[in-house]
C-alpha cells in the first residue's frame, strides 16, 4: 500500500446491516497498523453518497481510498474517483462485505475483514482499466437481457430471502429462465465496424471475468489489457439455456453452440425495445448505449498470490 493517509468508505447496510460492525473492525485494525491520525472513516448515508465522498478524496488529502461493502459500493467509489483528474486519483482498495463480491474475486481479496486488512500489508499496486457506458463507469461488469434481469432481480430476492452469493444468483436465474426467457434485437458495432443486427437472449460486456457471485461468463477478461470482453447468447430453448447458464459457473459454457465471444475497445449498441441493463449490479435503463474503456485509469490494490 502507498505511504500516506487512508480514507475508508463504508456502507453500514451491507450484508443486511453487517457493514457497520465490519467498518468498525476494519477501522480499528487500520488505525492499529497505521497509527492514529492516518485513517479516516466515512459512513455512507444514502445511495450515491460514496460517489460524492470519493470525488473529494484527491491525492492532496489521501494516498489510498478503501471501499468496505459490496459491488454496489465499489461501483460508487470508482465513479467518484473517476471524477478526479487522473493525476489526483488515490490508489483504490476493497474490503468485500457484500453478496456477489465479484470485484473482490478479481482482486483476490479475502471475504474475512481481518484477513483482507492483512492482505493490504503485501498488496500489489497494479494499473486497472475502467469501462464506461453512457457516461457511467464500471469496474467489473455491464450486461443486457437475461443476465441483467437476473442481476437486478437478486436485489429484491436478497432483501426478501436473506440469501447471498451464488445460491442467490442461481435461484433468480432459474426463475428468469423458466418464466422470462425473452429475446431482444440488438444492433451492434464494435470499434466502429459496420453495424450488425441480431437477436440475443443476453449480452455481457466484461472488464473482469465474473459476475453474479462468481459466474465466469468471460473467463479470459483481463482488467489491465485495455480491451473489453464480450459474451452474447443467441435465442435457444429453455432446457438449452438453463444447461448453459449452469455451465457458466465454471466457464464450461464457452464451447457450446449459440454462445459467442468478441473483444473491443468501443461498442455501440441499440435495441429494438428497451432491455434490462445492469452496470456493476445497478440499473442503467436506455434504448442505446455507447461503451468504451479507459486504459489504466486507476491504480488498484491486488492481493499477492502464494
Amino acid at each position: 500500500m502507498r505511504d500516506g493517509k487512508i480514507l475508508l468508505i463504508a456502507n453500514p447496510a451491507a450484508q443486511r446491516g453487517n457493514g457497520a460492525k465490519a467498518a468498525q473492525i476494519a477501522y480499528d485494525l487500520l488505525v492499529e497498523w497505521m497509527g492514529a491520525g492516518f485513517v479516516d472513516l466515512a459512513i455512507t448515508q444514502h445511495p450515491k453518497h460514496a460517489v460524492a465522498i470519493a470525488s473529494e478524496a484527491g491525492t492532496d488529502r489521501y494516498a489510498t481510498v478503501i471501499a468496505l461493502g459490496g459491488d454496489g459500493l465499489a461501483h460508487e467509489v470508482v465513479n467518484g474517483l473517476m471524477e478526479l483528474p487522473k493525476s489526483k486519483r488515490p490508489v483504490f482498495g476493497l474490503i468485500p462485505v457484500g453478496s456477489g463480491n465479484d470485484l473482490a474475486k478479481t482482486l483476490g481479496m479475502s471475504l474475512s475483514v481481518p484477513d483482507a486488512i492483512v492482505q493490504f500489508l503485501d498488496a500489489e499496486i497494479r494499473p486497472y482499466d475502467v469501462g464506461c457506458c453512457n457516461g457511467v463507469y464500471f469496474d467489473e461488469t455491464l450486461s443486457f437481457g437475461l443476465d441483467a434481469a437476473i442481476a437486478l432481480d437478486t436485489v429484491e430476492r436478497r432483501q426478501r430471502t436473506g440469501k447471498q452469493g451464488t445460491i442467490l444468483y442461481l435461484g433468480s436465474g432459474i426463475d428468469q429462465l423458466l418464466h422470462h426467457l425473452d429475446t431482444y434485437h440488438v444492433t451492434m458495432s464494435l470499434d466502429g465496424s459496420e453495424p450488425v443486427e441480431m437477436p440475443v437472449l443476453m449480452f455481457a460486456v466484461q472488464n473482469g471475468p465474473t459476475y453474479g457471485g462468481g459466474f465466469r461468463v468471460c473467463p479470459n477478461a483481463d482488467p489491465s489489457d485495455g480491451i473489453l470482453d464480450i459474451c452474447y447468447a443467441s435465442p435457444m430453448s429453455v432446457p438449452a439455456a438453463t444447461f448453459k447458464f449452469l455451465m457458466a459457473k465454471n466457464a464450461h459454457h464457452t464451447k457450446f453452440k449459440g454462445i459467442h465471444f468478441a473483444r473491443a475497445k468501443t461498442l455501440s449498441l441499440s435495441f429494438g425495445r428497451r432491455p434490462p441493463c445492469q452496470i456493476d449490479g445497478e440499473p442503467l435503463p436506455a434504448d442505446s448505449y455507447e461503451i468504451s474503456v479507459e486504459h489504466h485509469a486507476l491504480e488498484v490494490l491486488f492481493a499477492c498470490k502464494g
